[in-house]
């Protein structure tokens, strides 16, 4: 018999196959609510973060159902041909905010001692965009990414430049897509505009330690917003027209 290829597999599909094959097995029934995370992860012996990008994709692929403000739930235990499957080569959404985070800071470093006026200017402009988007009732989500862009223009890296637009294009995978679809909302995109605004102004000051900070802070905020707990998820928030 030839050996088979081994492939590597991230933490949360590991997880979530588990998971999947307690579902197939019967272990919870249709329409019954998962252990909390907070369970789970103790039981697999992982982070609730990775629990987290689990479920999402388990969700994506239509095996349960996120329930905000209760729990997560059974949709269905029988496997189907019919499902979407997440690839096997998606980032989990926190792993890649985590990476953002070590890279970014740095990216944000340079780009304090190298920005052309044109750079900044681009910072400018996307944060413009973002504040105009928020203010009109839109996801702001353009401008956000032209801000990082602009900055990973401005760092004087190609390859940073180019890690950069991966981590973005990562960003508009199904998966984070999901995710963050429960956890934007005019207030969370309210501190992330002010967030930026103290980003760019590091830059602008040429002072790249505080770019750095401010770049660290700024990600860290959105990892905890990100994985802040269901009750939290698209619950009553301030109305878009708030002023920025």
């Amino acid at each position: 018999m030839p050996l088979q290829v081994v492939e590597p597999q991230r933490l949360y599909r590991r997880i979530a196959d588990q998971l999947r094959a307690l579902l197939v097995a019967g272990e919870f029934a249709v329409g019954e609510r998962l252990p909390a995370e907070r369970d789970l992860a103790r039981q697999l012996g992982v982070s609730r973060p990775s629990v987290r990008e689990a479920l999402i994709a388990l969700e994506v692929e239509g095996w349960v159902e996120v329930r905000t403000g209760s729990g997560v739930y059974v949709l269905s235990a029988k496997p189907t041909g019919k499902r979407v499957a997440v690839p096997t080569t998606e980032w989990g959404p926190l792993e890649l905010m985590q990476a953002r985070e070590l890279v970014e800071s740095e990216v944000a470093a340079l780009a304090a001692r190298h920005a052309r006026k044109t750079d900044l200017q681009a910072m400018d402009d996307a944060l413009a965009q973002m504040r105009n988007d928020a203010l009109a009732g839109r996801t702001p989500m353009q401008g956000d990414e032209a801000f990082h862009q602009a900055i990973a223009q401005a760092c004087g890296n190609d390859v940073l430049r180019d890690t950069v637009r991966q981590f973005w294009h990562a960003r508009h995978a199904p998966l984070s897509m999901r995710l963050y679809d429960y956890f934007e909302n005019p207030v969370a995109w309210k501190a992330a505009w002010a967030e930026h605004s103290a980003v760019l102004q590091a830059i602008r000051s040429r002072n790249a330690q505080d770019a750095r900070q401010a770049m660290q802070q700024h990600l860290k905020k959105a990892f905890r917003r990100y994985s802040a707990s269901w009750r939290r998820a698209n619950a009553s928030f301030e109305s878009p027209a708030t002023q920025l």
